[in-house]
């Protein structure tokens, strides 16, 4: 009976509630208010009152009613889900959207898996003393590299391995590399040639053609510049004021004929790009020192040109020798000058086996008559049978005995 009795003294609330409810617009979803239930049907009507009451904002005597999403009607159940959903949507759309996605954070925390995959690229050293440290980071050494050049010995020529590191192989190299092989140079031969001069890929293209416009005006041939670029690889390196100069000097130096002049750089076209110094001292060296006529020393030169470049201290042990030991005469070390690259201590060993047979003869007048060429040119073998008339066991036995 109590509890009935608080039922009733609440019907007063709820009837407002009720007429409150009634006059709400219906654009907020609410439904109207329902007649007043009798008997039995009062609980399930304050139940719905409840429910409308909670959300209408509105809280029944002795507390108020949690807005759970059970409690709301089904109309403000479908907008709350559209308004949860909408975020995660455009945010989808979003980044869809945009070009660049923000990269991650380095703090960001990683798998292990992931960690292991995560390969560190090794840094560029600012400084190295060898070019093999930019090998793999340069496109332009690693095409060399497969071209033949040896860049362990260009990064001995001063200043030319900061000369490949500043050069683009498409944009500086390949023009070159053209010119050569338009010159004469072979495939094959590129590689050591660069190694050799990795300057003329700094060299100004126009400079260069002009260059062997010079020779072709001086009457070369395109397989004669082509030989002298590749035996001396420093030559299109020099103007055509030097190239000129040096032709002139060794003209008027030696007394040469241009034909003589022409095939003496031919054959031995390093004598263009060496210095000048040691040439000048070996040539005072055979007029002063050793006494050989001016014509003498034409022919020694044009015959064995290597001699302007040699060792004056060894030209010098080998003439004395020669000479002064073995009895030959100015006129006949001319006529041979290529013993003056031969080693001495081989003439020494040959000339003691001939005197200790009796067979030292280099006189053409007499008989068994042994000419320097036979001398120093002949292989231990040949030698022994056809000149000492002996066997190569023997001569190494007195080998021994030396």
């Amino acid at each position: 009976m109590a509890a009935w009795a608080r039922r009733l003294s609440r019907w007063p609330c709820l009837l407002r509630a009720g007429r409150a409810a009634a006059g709400a617009p219906r654009g907020r979803g609410f439904a109207p208010a329902a007649p007043l239930p009798a008997g039995n049907g009062v609980l399930p009507w304050r139940l719905q009152a409840c429910r409308l009451l909670s959300v209408g904002g509105c809280s029944p005597p002795g507390g108020s009613l949690p807005a759970t999403e059970s409690n709301l009607p089904s109309p403000v159940k479908q907008e709350q889900a559209k308004a949860e959903k909408l975020p995660d949507l455009n945010a989808k759309i979003l980044y869809e959207d945009w070009d660049d996605v923000p990269p991650s954070s380095a703090l960001e925390e990683i798998s292990e898996e992931e960690a292991v995959q995560i390969i560190a690229e090794p840094l560029l050293p600012l400084q190295s003393s060898t070019l093999r440290d930019y090998v793999d980071h340069s496109e332009t050494l690693a095409k060399l590299v497969h071209l033949g050049v040896d860049l362990s010995q260009v990064e001995k020529r001063q200043k030319a391995g900061q000369l490949l590191l500043t050069l683009d192989f498409e944009k500086d190299i390949r023009k070159i590399l053209l010119f050569l092989k338009d010159v004469g140079v072979e495939d094959n031969q590129l590689g050591p040639f660069l190694t050799k001069n990795p300057y003329i890929l700094a060299e100004d293209l126009e400079a260069l053609e002009t260059r062997v416009a010079y020779l072709k005006s001086k009457k070369f041939g395109k397989a004669e510049i082509a030989q002298m670029v590749s035996r001396a690889p420093y030559l299109l390196l020099f103007s055509v004021e030097r190239l000129d100069n040096r032709l002139g000097f060794f003209k008027n130096e030696l007394g040469l004929s241009v034909k003589k002049t022409k095939d003496l750089v031919i054959r031995f076209p390093r004598i263009l790009t060496g210095k000048l110094e040691p040439v000048k001292e070996n040539l005072q060296v055979c007029r002063i020192e050793l006494g050989f006529q001016r014509n003498e020393i034409q022919q020694i030169v044009f015959k064995t040109p290597k001699i302007l470049t040699a060792s004056k201290k060894r030209l010098k042990q080998t003439f004395d020798y020669l000479h002064n030991i073995m009895g030959i005469p100015h006129h006949m070390l001319s006529c041979f000058p290529q013993v003056f690259n031969s080693k001495l201590l081989r003439i020494k060993e040959r000339h003691m086996f001939l005197t200790f047979l009796g067979r030292a003869q280099y006189d053409p007048a007499q008989p068994s008559y042994i000419s320097l060429d036979q001398l120093v040119s002949l292989p231990d073998e040949v030698f022994c049978t056809e000149i000492a008339k002996a066997s190569i066991q023997d001569f190494e036995k007195f080998l021994k005995t030396l």
